[in-house]
């Protein structure tokens, strides 16, 4: 902050208040209250929240707590914040993200009348800069991270002993959340997948309670939680077979992996590893992009599913010690069918560590 001369920054959103305050509710799954966080140059946050939100941010990372009775019919907190950010700065420049992956989660009336109030006070981005202080993980965060994958890879292991042909893919997804809360994650916020007669076509789907049946290739992508940090990688099976390209696909996949693992160390970037998968899943590619429209093979890792960096090649990030990062390679294949593979690594000061454990090369088959 100093060396950008900001007088303040201004957070508001769920990720941004909780990396710097350490305030942690599922509330914000209501959309009716705005929530402020305010950083000045020196000492702890200043919260401008809600009065709902007091006694649990008293035993979070802040100097000082400044409320109002939410909903208002009109000023929601936004006279409060503003008085808040004229307490810290008279003048000066006021820090914000707003770039790509950020957000104010704050009306947009209220984000024009926060910026006219302030019009003697400069705006700055600083998305660059705060995404760098996240993507670079401490200690403690690598070992939350580390747990979850754990815990999840440990939940994937049993699948080939309870999922069978038969099996509606909705109780598939219900039977795996049951399972990883019961082997110790806080939540099973985000579990995606699909299967279908020889592959699948979308790997964004809710289920549904059609039934697994032989020849089915079936993915499960999950994002769980533990202790506010997130594991996200997927796994790929058949039932009772699975066509030669389907096996040959599986393969592809673990061999850009792969070639992304033989390079991952600091000093590389993300388009480095988006180049070295694209190669194997590509070969006559000229490394403008694959042809299954994902748009990237992978990305950060936090406390969020998903944070940057994005392994594209456009996003020319330089890899870093303790950054966590998801591979994430996908192809098509047997004229449509479309397969994506996952694993979430750790960059060390001499390479790479996995985080998830790593699936095996060749497509399981559940017989």
């Amino acid at each position: 902050m100093a060396d950008h001369g900001l007088g303040a920054m201004l957070f508001a959103s769920e990720t941004d208040i909780r990396y710097f305050t350490g305030f942690m509710t599922q509330f914000w799954q209501s959309p009716t209250r705005p929530w402020f966080v305010v950083l000045p140059p020196a000492g702890k946050p200043i919260a401008v929240i809600p009065t709902i939100g007091v006694p649990l941010m008293r035993d979070c990372y802040v100097d000082d707590i400044c409320s109002w009775a939410s909903p208002a019919a009109s000023d929601d907190g936004i006279s409060l914040l503003i008085s808040t950010i004229r307490s810290v700065m008279e003048e000066g420049t006021l820090g914000v993200q707003m770039g790509r992956e950020t957000a104010l989660r704050v009306p947009l009336a209220d984000i024009l009348q926060i910026i006219a109030a302030l019009d003697d006070i400069e705006l700055a981005d600083v998305t660059p800069e705060i995404q760098h202080i996240r993507m670079v993980k401490s200690p403690a965060e690598i070992a939350k991270l580390a747990h979850v994958c754990g815990i999840v890879s440990d939940v994937f292991i049993t699948i080939p002993d309870w999922a069978q042909a038969g099996l509606p893919l909705s109780d598939l997804f219900r039977q795996f959340k049951i399972r990883a809360l019961e082997a110790g994650v806080d939540d099973v916020s985000y579990l995606v997948g699909s299967a279908g007669s020889g592959g699948y076509h979308d790997i964004i789907a809710p289920p549904n309670d059609r039934r697994l049946a032989t020849g089915d290739v079936f993915m499960l992508d999950t994002g769980s939680v533990w202790d506010g940090y997130f594991s996200d990688f997927d796994r790929n099976f058949a039932i009772g077979h699975a066509s030669d390209g389907a096996h040959a696909a599986h393969q592809t996949l673990y061999d850009a992996t792969d070639a992304a693992l033989a390079i991952a160390r600091p000093g590389v970037t993300a388009a480095d590893l988006y180049r070295a998968m694209d190669k194997m899943l590509r070969p006559d590619n000229d490394g403008d992009g694959g042809s299954d429209d994902v748009g990237r093979y992978g990305h950060g890792l936090g406390i969020q599913l998903t944070e940057p960096p994005s392994h594209t090649r456009w996003d020319n990030t330089v890899l870093t010690a303790n950054m966590a990062l998801t591979l994430e390679p996908s192809l098509i294949y047997d004229n449509g069918f479309l397969m994506v593979a996952e694993e979430n690594i750790l960059i060390t000061e001499s390479g790479v560590e996995l985080l998830s454990t790593r699936a095996s090369r060749d497509l399981p088959v559940i017989v």
